[in-house]
């Protein structure tokens, strides 16, 4: 078991109290993360269907007036780091073009 010290310094905090906060809110960190991993993995699988569907009937595999919904929506949900992130989202959802 790491001692006082230790705990103190993973976390950066300088009291005790704020150790053990720190160490609770990354643990729900960690868990929301592995959540958000599993949505965006689910995400992946469901786009590789719509591109299959589209492919498969002689369209294109992206939509880019769709991809531009998505970007819009990010942004106005986050702000502008939103559209970063959604710009990431659509690359790891489109595979491979």
């Amino acid at each position: 078991m790491a001692d006082a010290a230790d705990t103190l310094d993973r976390t950066g905090a300088r009291t005790d109290e704020a150790a053990g906060t720190i160490t609770d809110a990354r643990e729900r960190i960690d868990t929301l993360d592995d959540r958000i991993i599993g949505l965006v993995q689910e995400r992946m699988a469901v786009s590789a269907v719509i591109q299959e569907a589209r492919l498969s009937s002689g369209g294109r595999r992206v939509n880019l007036s769709r991809e531009m919904e998505i970007l819009g929506h990010y942004r106005e949900a986050l702000g502008k780091p939103g559209t970063s992130l959604a710009m990431t989202l659509l690359e790891l959802c489109r595979g491979r073009i």
